[in-house]
C-alpha cells in the first residue's frame, strides 16, 4: 500500500553558489554522499549530485508528511545501487519501500519519491 508520494523541483542555479561551500555540502550530504561528491571531474557534475540529492531528500519529507524540519539532511542517504541507480536510505523508516527517481535537464532537477508499507 502506498504510504505517501513526494515531488520537487528546483533550478540548478539555486544550488551552484553552494557547491565550493564546505559548510553547506556538510549539512547536505552524508560522509558517503560527501566522498562521491568529492570524486566528480567538474562544477556541472557536482552542481547535478548536489542539487539532485537537495532535491529527493526534500521530496522524502513530503513524502514521508514530515517536512525537512523533523528530519535532517543528514538522516537520509542516497547511494547508488550496483547499476548506478539511486537508492534511499533514511533512519526510522526501514520498514517503508522508498522508490527514488531523480532527473536533470539543463536548468532544473526534480525528484520523486513514492513510500510503500
Amino acid at each position: 500500500m502506498i504510504k505517501g508520494i513526494g515531488i520537487d523541483v528546483m533550478e540548478l542555479n539555486r544550488i551552484k553558489k553552494h557547491i565550493h561551500h564546505q559548510r553547506f555540502i556538510q549539512r547536505i550530504l552524508t560522509k558517503k554522499e560527501q566522498k562521491i561528491f568529492s570524486q566528480l571531474k567538474n562544477d556541472t557534475r557536482k552542481n547535478e549530485f548536489l542539487a539532485g540529492r537537495f532535491s529527493a531528500k526534500e521530496a522524502f519529507s513530503k513524502a514521508a508528511g514530515t517536512g525537512i524540519g523533523k528530519l535532517r539532511f543528514k538522516d537520509i542517504e542516497i547511494l547508488p545501487d550496483e547499476l548506478g541507480a539511486p537508492k534511499i536510505h533514511v533512519v526510522g523508516f526501514e520498514s517503508y519501500r522508498i522508490f527514488l527517481s531523480i532527473s536533470h535537464s539543463k536548468e532544473y532537477v526534480v525528484s520523486q519519491v513514492v513510500m510503500e508499507e
